[in-house]
């Protein structure tokens, strides 16, 4: 984890399968093989406004199947062989940590799952050469870590 960053840079450096944002449907297999700790949704709508944004974080597992919204209304998502995970939050952020006192990394879903994982999981530092991902407006509108 890249806990001094906000957005995707949070997560250090995210596997990202490439995705078409003007598909309505598509379906993205993700790895059986050497999976991570947890998978993270995080759409940008285009234009940007982060009451918009969608994020769902869910784990593998074998012969569970989920359909649900991902935390914005109108994105569907469904799971197979995988479960959502739930209960993550601001609250997730220590006390202790003075970026919490920070809006832009308090109110980032990104940032507040990225604890969670610390948390919960105990997610590892992101490696010293660490490359920050594209902001939106340069590229990538959706992202699946």
């Amino acid at each position: 984890m890249a806990l001094d960053q906000h957005c995707l840079r949070a997560f250090g450096q995210p596997d990202r399968p490439r995705v078409d944002p003007k598909r309505r449907h598509q379906l993205v297999e993700l790895p059986a093989a050497n999976q991570p700790l947890a998978w993270y949704l995080c759409a940008l709508p285009n234009p940007w406004r982060w009451s918009d944004n969608a994020h769902l974080a869910f784990e593998a597992a074998p012969g569970e199947d989920w359909e649900g919204p991902a935390l914005v209304p109108g994105l569907q998502v469904r799971l197979e062989n995988a479960r959502p995970i739930t209960r993550w939050g601001e609250h997730d952020i220590p006390a202790t940590e003075p970026r919490r006192n920070s809006v832009r990394f308090r109110t980032c879903r990104n940032y507040q799952f990225a604890w969670w994982l610390r948390t919960h999981r105990s997610a590892p530092d992101a490696p010293p050469e660490f490359i920050p991902p594209k902001k939106p407006g340069e590229g990538e509108q959706m992202a699946l870590m």
